[in-house]
């Protein structure tokens, strides 16, 4: 029995100290291992591709309208029909203000055209009177007219009689005494053709006096049209300052300030220092500001596109746009351009004066050096870095400058040259001068 125990026991002894010298070797021999060891990698080349230029700048929304409204006429404001924040329609009645010295010089004023409208019209009627003082005449001188064509006819049958008794008294076949007769006649008819011209002569006075008077009543009629044409031309100058009394609203909008209450002293300074009775901004369709820098601006052309991001609304998409205009001059004190594009906003969610960042695709491209996404690290504090491999397959780490990222691919900016190798995608960390092993 003991024998067998002891014969059983050596063998077990044999075989624990096998097992104890083997394990002794392995820990022993790790560390050569490990120190021996390269790590397989995918590496991936800095390529060149052409990209689109991009710019992301921070962008400032604004009213497309603002307007500050302020009165032009003096009086004290006998109604305020709207407050900040009341949407209003254009031409809507803001507030009213009395003038009792203008509606008293309105009422004057009509008071003035009715006495002028009287004025032109006896103007009137003296211009028919004299067009009728005109036919008047007209017709008497037509009169003496026709008495004088016959006075001249019965004239010329007595010098036809007279001429005929003559010649049968010289050939004595009458006597001298109807010789006589026949000249008293032609003589009464050349006194009566005497009268009758003088009274055609008189008649033909009386037309151009009534001619006269007609044109002098013409004149009358045109100074008294004259005058109520200016009056009432005065009259509307009037009107239109009484309509400044009622405060309307330009265009359609919000109300964003009021500085008016019932009752207030309105001085009518339309001045831009004094304060505004009311501030409208016309918020349905926006405009948005992107101040672009130097290097950019030559690039910004209408079209372009514009995408904006809010930090009120960071967990939605963000907005798309395109530039509308470009103000072709940069700001001498911050070397900038501006640029406007024109949003939505007729649901009322964004708000004049928002800070945004926009980022500006440009038409214009350009060749860059790319990596993709994964293969660019980031630390810490937000700094992207590669992991270089040279020639000798050892690992550096270099330090880069990261422009846009496509989600794909990453813009390198700076810290890498086109060619160089640096390690993919990877759940390993490296330091410098470990040695990998490209796959």
């Amino acid at each position: 029995m003991t024998v067998w125990l002891r014969n059983y026991a050596l063998p077990l002894c044999l075989a624990t100290g096998c097992v104890l010298t083997a394990g002794c070797r392995s820990e022993t021999d790790r560390p050569q291992a490990t120190a021996n060891y390269s790590v397989p990698v995918k590496t991936v080349a800095v390529m060149q591709s052409e990209v689109a230029r991009t710019s992301r700048q921070p962008a400032t929304l604004l009213a497309y309208y603002e307007t500050e409204i302020r009165a032009k006429v003096f009086g004290y404001a006998t109604e305020v029909a709207a407050d900040i924040g009341d949407v209003v329609q254009a031409g809507q009645s803001l507030a009213v203000i009395d003038v009792p010295e203008l509606s008293t010089r309105q009422q004057t004023m009509e008071a003035r055209i009715d006495l002028l409208v009287a004025g032109e019209q006896a103007a009137q009627a003296g211009v028919n009177l004299a067009d009728a003082a005109v036919r008047s005449a007209q017709a008497r001188l037509e009169q003496s007219r026709a008495e004088l064509a016959k006075v001249e006819a019965s004239l010329a049958a007595a010098e036809a009689e007279f001429k005929r008794t003559e010649d049968l008294v010289n050939r004595g076949s009458l006597q001298n005494r109807v010789l006589d007769e026949v000249r008293k006649r032609r003589d009464s008819e050349d006194a009566a053709r005497q009268a009758v011209l003088s009274a055609a002569v008189a008649a033909e006075a009386e037309v151009a006096v009534a001619d006269s008077q007609k044109a002098a009543a013409l004149a009358r009629m045109l100074t008294a049209e004259a005058e109520t044409r200016v009056a009432r031309s005065e009259l509307k100058e009037l009107q239109v300052d009484l309509s400044f009394a009622n405060i309307r609203a330009p265009f359609s909008g919000v109300i964003t300030e009021r500085h008016l209450n019932l009752g207030d002293l309105v001085e009518g300074s339309s001045g831009t220092g004094s304060k505004p009775l009311f501030v409208i901004h016309q918020v349905d369709k926006l405009r948005v500001h992107v101040p672009v820098p130097e290097i950019d601006a030559p690039f910004v052309e209408a079209g372009d596109v514009l995408i904006l991001s809010f930090p009120s609304f960071r967990s939605e998409p963000p907005i798309s746009a395109s530039v509308t205009r470009r103000a072709a001059s940069l700001d001498p004190s911050t070397r900038t351009m501006m640029v406007e594009a024109e949003i939505d906003n007729s649901d009322g969610r964004l708000l004049p004066g928002m800070f945004g960042e926009a980022l500006l695709e440009l038409n214009a491209k350009s060749v860059a050096s790319v990596l993709p996404s994964r293969a660019v690290r980031f630390d810490e504090s937000g700094r992207a870095y590669v992991y270089l491999v040279d020639s000798s397959n050892r690992v550096r780490l270099a330090e880069v400058t990261a422009g846009r990222d496509t989600g794909a691919v990453i813009e390198i900016l700076s810290g890498v040259e086109p060619g160089d190798t640096v390690i993919g995608p990877h759940l390993q960390r490296f330091t410098d001068g470990q040695e990998v092993r490209p796959l």
